[in-house]
């Protein structure tokens, strides 16, 4: 392109473009290395009437593309230039050019595409309107023009769009235009679209999925009833997917409303898998710990058949909860009044058998729990869980006694030795100081006094008891497996007992200086570390507390030794 005729194009200056082509007309069809003639330059840079006087030299610019495919209409709607692409529109129609409003860009793209891909809606409507058959071309990636306005949620130009028999529905892997206002959630659309193409309803994308379970996998519950409504016997599809029923798509989201629709419309809809394990809707919502489905599904009448089916491996949604060791989902089934504990599975064992299985969890609320409700439940079932699993964690704990002697010793020792400090040197630092008279040299001047005579004998009973704590924590460095387990809850119990006293003594001596002179504030500084510890205690057993609240007579405290 010669260099004047670029200037000319970028900064819009007709009359040297003029006077450029009245010397030679022929330079006018000169492209820059990318294949834009000055059309195309002029074009990106929005210059309208600079277009419209070289259109009227140079009819033949409107038809160019360059190394991109893209006509100069495709160009002004890309580069954002609305005006300008209405009147280069104008154009084409006075010319009667409509193979030139199709042509597509290297992307498969044509005019419509990115307008309503830029969100220009006026021009598309304009677009659809001049020229229909835009509608029917999908660009590289299989997208339609009505499928990118679905996903933009424009509305009045997918109606447009839909008023045009021809016009393509397709979308991105393997979706539809329904796809798209499901995603979007316009339930508008969605009864548009089912009303002038309902087969597109039962159309599968890449994955298997229909958009009526893509709308019950979104929770899109206003597109779900559009749907059903239109057609009832969507509710009976499977997910091809993983041959899932819609059920067992609404119960892995926990999605009540939208299963209560489906079945308002299909009361016997599908409830059980085609493809191994087989699982029901109950063992889905089981497996997904979705407990407020699982309680829809054991007050639904039509559903209450589930609570006991077995899958492929002969388990029920019990075993299920047992094996996830989920309290309250438990609790949910045993609620139900159809429920058997004793229904065995392909190997023979039954629900509570499931907490054998997952014993690296015992050491946790939630397992001992669960094992109190079943035990609950099945009072005749021989209880020999917890003696199995107890000697299993025995084992586990030998093969890394090294590493759990270090980490208990270690911690606990370092308390008993900064306790042991604190009240050795709270022995020769007394509250108050020592007398100097004649007579009673050396002698604590509150000697007398009740308050120093608890804080001096509880000073003591803490030091020594932390003396005693740091030395067997010095033998159990040895590593003696046997020694770790059966003297840890009197290392407990001695350091236990070594903090009261510290306290104690903390507390009294406090009083013991406060107390001449602020008597109410002494007394209530020392409550407050007094009752520390007991707080501290209530606080450190609060969960099994409200555990034992909850169950009741179930609770079972010979369960909780592993805690």
């Amino acid at each position: 392109m010669d260099r004047r005729l670029l200037q000319a194009a970028t900064s819009g200056d007709s009359i040297s473009m003029k006077e450029t082509a009245s010397r030679d007309p022929s330079i006018l069809l000169g492209t820059t290395p990318a294949g834009n003639t000055c059309l195309h330059i002029s074009t990106i840079h929005g210059h309208q009437a600079f277009c419209t006087d070289v259109v009227a030299l140079e009819e033949s610019l409107l038809a160019a593309v360059n190394l991109d495919g893209e006509t100069p209409l495709v160009t002004a709607v890309k580069s954002g230039c609305v005006s300008l692409a209405s009147v280069l529109l104008r154009c084409y129609q006075e010319r009667q050019s409509s193979e030139t409003i199709l042509k597509q860009d290297i992307d498969g793209c044509n005019a419509l595409h990115h307008a309503i891909r830029s969100g220009h809606r006026e021009l598309a409507l304009k677009l659809i309107e001049t020229e229909p058959a835009l509608s029917t071309h999908v660009n590289r990636m299989n997208k339609s023009p009505m499928y990118i306005a679905a996903m933009r949620g424009f509305t009045d130009i997918s109606e447009e769009l839909l008023e045009i028999p021809s016009s393509a529905h397709t979308g991105a892997s393997g979706s539809n235009a329904l796809h798209a206002a499901v995603i979007n959630g316009n339930a508008g659309l969605a009864k548009k679209i089912m009303e002038t193409s309902p087969r597109l309803a039962r159309e599968h994308d890449n994955v298997g999925a229909t958009p009526l379970s893509a709308a019950v996998y979104r929770d899109q519950i206003g597109v779900v009833r559009v749907l059903l409504e239109h057609d009832s016997s969507l509710g009976y599809d499977e997910v091809q997917r993983d041959g899932l029923p819609l059920l067992s798509e609404a119960a892995g989201g926990g999605h009540i409303d939208v299963a209560q629709e489906l079945l308002n419309h299909c009361p016997d809809a599908p409830y059980r898998g085609t493809q191994a394990p087989c699982w029901t809707s109950l063992h889905t919502a089981v497996w997904r710990d979705q407990v407020e489905f699982t309680k829809f599904i054991l007050r639904t009448p039509q559903l209450r058949k589930l609570i006991n089916i077995q899958d492929v491996h002969g388990k029920t949604a019990l075993h299920l909860a047992v094996q996830k060791c989920n309290p309250k989902m438990v609790a949910a089934l045993l609620s139900h009044q159809d429920i058997d504990t004793t229904v065995l599975d392909k190997r023979g064992i039954p629900p509570a058998g499931g907490l054998v299985h997952v014993m690296d969890q015992a050491k946790t609320l939630n397992w001992n729990e669960v094992n109190m409700l079943m035990l609950a439940a099945n009072p005749r079932d021989v209880n020999n869980r917890h003696t199995h699993t107890k000697g299993w964690m025995a084992n586990a704990s030998r093969k890394e006694v090294k590493s759990l002697t270090q980490t208990y010793t270690s911690n606990t020792s370092l308390v008993a030795i900064l306790i042991a400090t604190i009240t050795f040197a709270a022995a020769f630092t007394l509250p108050g100081g020592y007398n100097n008279d004649a007579g009673s040299e050396g002698l604590p001047i509150m000697s007398k006094k009740f308050a120093f005579q608890a804080f001096l004998i509880s000073d003591v009973l803490a030091m020594c008891s932390s003396f005693a704590v740091a030395f067997i924590c010095i033998i159990a460095r040895w590593g003696d497996y046997e020694f770790l387990i059966y003297y840890r809850s009197v290392t407990k119990k001695i350091m236990w007992f070594a903090y009261m006293a510290t306290t104690t003594a903390f507390s009294t001596g406090l009083y013991t200086v406060l107390a001449p002179r602020v008597h109410w504030l002494a007394i209530a500084i020392c409550i407050m570390v007094a009752l520390l510890p007991i707080l501290t205690k209530l606080l450190g057993e609060w969960p099994v507390l409200k555990l034992r609240f909850r169950l009741g007579k179930t609770f079972n405290s010979n369960l909780l030794s592993m805690v």
